[in-house]
């Protein structure tokens, strides 16, 4: 099998929870790399995966999608090589911890197909995350509630959209679920529902309002103008520097001929 088919047989088959393996044959440890963490980066991290595994067919690549926290702190452990996070590493994180950035992500704010609003204000987000505004007749919609639907705790699509609209530990989610796809499903289902994912996790499903009337954009998000967005890190330990397999994939993964690569994921590649 053509490893493009597997790993889309993998990605459409594994659950969150599960890890997406690049290859069925057996490697020596040496000849492996394990990364963990943002189930945001799940395209980005696929579209490398796939491409390093094409250049390099003796070495294997896993990638485990259990939240940019866990992914964080397995890296910290040495349960994985790569951590993968979706949000900027605390200052304590950043004392044994170091993150390259590969891409930036913009997060879109979305609602259901058939609701009316297109665009909301920074601060109409806001008020309607932490209850202030609770209809969607208040922001130009129908006169029915919102429905919040969040991530969990430990996200990074959480703490990147709480971090830009100054919400952190003040929504009243009526949902927090554990994927960017589970928040894409609930909203694309509820038509009251309001959630925030991605951009590269975007689908006909839901429907990205503007925010401050600009659409989430490569152009945009590279020139700040759309203000929701946050930072795709490669994490690696501060005082042990990479070797090996893992060593090969970083230089890979942040080296300009991947632009387009991380561009065609849905996101904005740092390396140009």
């Amino acid at each position: 099998m053509k490893l493009s088919k597997l790993f889309a047989v993998l990605s459409s088959a594994a659950v969150l929870s599960s890890t997406v393996v690049f290859s069925g044959s057996a490697f020596a440890a040496d000849d492996s790399v394990s990364t963990e963490g943002s189930s945001s980066m799940e395209q980005v991290i696929g579209v490398l995966g796939e491409a390093f595994m094409e250049a390099h067919d003796d070495i294997s690549f896993t990638y485990n999608p259990t939240g940019s926290g866990a992914g964080i702190n397995a890296v910290a452990e040495g349960r994985c090589d790569i951590g993968l996070s979706s949000r900027d590493l605390t200052e304590a994180e950043k004392q044994n911890l170091k993150g390259d950035v590969v891409a930036i992500d913009g997060i879109v704010v979305v609602v259901n197909p058939q609701n009316k609003v297109k665009n909301l204000s920074l601060a109409q987000i806001k008020d309607i995350y932490t209850g202030k505004i609770t209809t969607w007749k208040d922001v130009g919609g129908e006169d029915h509630p919102i429905v919040l639907i969040g991530r969990e705790a430990g996200s990074g699509t959480r703490d990147g959209f709480e971090s830009v609209t100054g919400t952190s530990d003040q929504c009243k989610y009526r949902q927090e679920l554990t994927s960017t796809g589970d928040v894409i499903t609930t909203v694309g289902q509820n038509v009251n529902a309001i959630g925030y994912a991605s951009l590269s996790a975007l689908s006909d499903k839901v429907h990205a309002v503007t925010v401050d009337n600009v659409i989430a954009s490569e152009a945009t998000i590279l020139d700040g103008s759309y203000q929701l967005q946050r930072p795709f890190l490669l994490v690696t330990p501060k005082d042990k520097p990479l070797e090996g397999a893992a060593k090969i994939f970083m230089d890979f993964a942040l080296s300009p001929e991947q632009a387009d690569l991380v561009e065609g994921a849905g996101v904005v590649p740092m390396a140009k």
